[in-house]
Formats: C-alpha cells, sequence, structure tokens
C-alpha cells in the first residue's frame, strides 16, 4: 500500500516556526530575506524545457567513486531530485518523504529516483544514511548538471555570514569551494533521457509534493 505521510508543505511550515523560535533572530531575519530574494527572482526565463535532452556530468557516488546520471538511472526513466546539502533541513525532511512516499510507488512503474546535490561525497553519505535513503545519491562537482538546466544560483554574502555564524561554511561544504546551489528542482526522464518535465521551486521552503511527481510519472 502507498505511504501518506504528512505534505512536505506543511513539515516545512511547521520547520520554519520552530526555527523562527530557536535560531538568533538576526540570523532568522537574513535566512528569511535570502528567500525573499530568492522568491523574487522567480523561475529563470533560461531552465531547460521538456523534450530537451537532460544533461549528464562526471558525478560522485557517497563513496567518492566517478559515476554519471546515466549510470544511476541504470537505463530507467528517473526523477532527478537537485537539492542543496545535508545542512539544509528542508532538504533532509523533503528526501526522507521521498523515501516513504515515492521509491515502491516509483519502482512500480519502472522509475529510479536520484537525489543530486553539489556537496562533497561525504555530504551525500551523511545525507543517504541519517535519511535511510534506498535511492542514489550522487555529488555535482561544480554543479555541472545543474547549471546546463539554468537553475543555479549564488547563496547571498549576508547570508552565508549568517550561515558561519551557525558553524557552516558553505565552501567547504561544497565539492568546488564556492557558495553556489541549485535552486530545489524535480525533473523527470524518460528511458531515453529526454526532460519530460520539470517543475523548479525558487522558494526553499517549498518543494514538489510526492503526488505532483506521481502525476508527471503517470504521462509516461
Amino acid at each position: 500500500m502507498p505511504q501518506h505521510p504528512t505534505p512536505i508543505a506543511d513539515q516545512a511550515a511547521e520547520l520554519r516556526q520552530a526555527a523562527a523560535g530557536h535560531l538568533p533572530a538576526d540570523v532568522n531575519a537574513i535566512f528569511e530575506a535570502e528567500r525573499e530574494r530568492l522568491i523574487g527572482r522567480a523561475v529563470p526565463s533560461n531552465i531547460a524545457a521538456p523534450g530537451a535532452q537532460m544533461p549528464d556530468g562526471d558525478l560522485l557516488d557517497v563513496h567518492g567513486e566517478p559515476t554519471t546520471l546515466t549510470a544511476a538511472r541504470a537505463g530507467r526513466p528517473a526523477v532527478v531530485i537537485f537539492y542543496r546539502g545535508a545542512w539544509c533541513p528542508y532538504c533532509n525532511l523533503t528526501l526522507r518523504t521521498y523515501q516513504t512516499a515515492l521509491v515502491d510507488e516509483l519502482d512500480a512503474r519502472g522509475i529510479t529516483l536520484v537525489a543530486v546535490s553539489p556537496q562533497k561525497p561525504d555530504g551525500s553519505l551523511s545525507t543517504a544514511e541519517k535519511n535511510d535513503l534506498t535511492y542514489p545519491v550522487v555529488s555535482d562537482p561544480g554543479n555541472q548538471i545543474a547549471k546546463q538546466l539554468g537553475i543555479v544560483f549564488t547563496l547571498g554574502d549576508e547570508a552565508r555570514t549568517a550561515q558561519t555564524k551557525l558553524g557552516l561554511d558553505l565552501t567547504q561544504a561544497n565539492i568546488d569551494g564556492t557558495a553556489d546551489l541549485p535552486l530545489t528542482t524535480a525533473v523527470l526522464v524518460d528511458a531515453s533521457g529526454t526532460i519530460r518535465w520539470i517543475d523548479v521551486r525558487p522558494d526553499y521552503t517549498t518543494r514538489t509534493e510526492p503526488a505532483e511527481i506521481l502525476a508527471a510519472a503517470d504521462t509516461l
């Protein structure tokens, strides 16, 4: 039977409320300002569209071994999830929810799930282990794939400073030493590697719900 966890939107709303209660007020205000900045930029006009070929690149698995998105798909259609990193609580709750609500449902449709971020492989391993993920979690050095999709942005300086106050240096977490991140995105790729559907979320506190992904998957 399919699992029906709490919607991601509800979980994220609870997380935002909790963050407002325990983060230093100035740090929380900076994070909120950065979120509003990203929302104001909206979805980039140059993102890859359905019908385009899904880009690939020289990726790393959780053990630091070379791989590719094509290898991770293993000849199957895939739902490819771009997330920020193990340090992002909204990413973790989303990936956990996808594990519960999507893995079996997608597998029954012959579709695999792959999670991609620009973080170092040890961050990918941490993501997979702490969220009990059974699907591939890979690192995209320098956001190779994300850049070709048109979904990369650079975290603002104030937000980076606020992260540092919390003990996170994004340039140390990312393989390429930059503060570049992908907008949180879900992409449906068919077996031939063609993009069939893409959903980009500039607001990182909102994510594509499992039901939306399954509806897209049912169009293959």
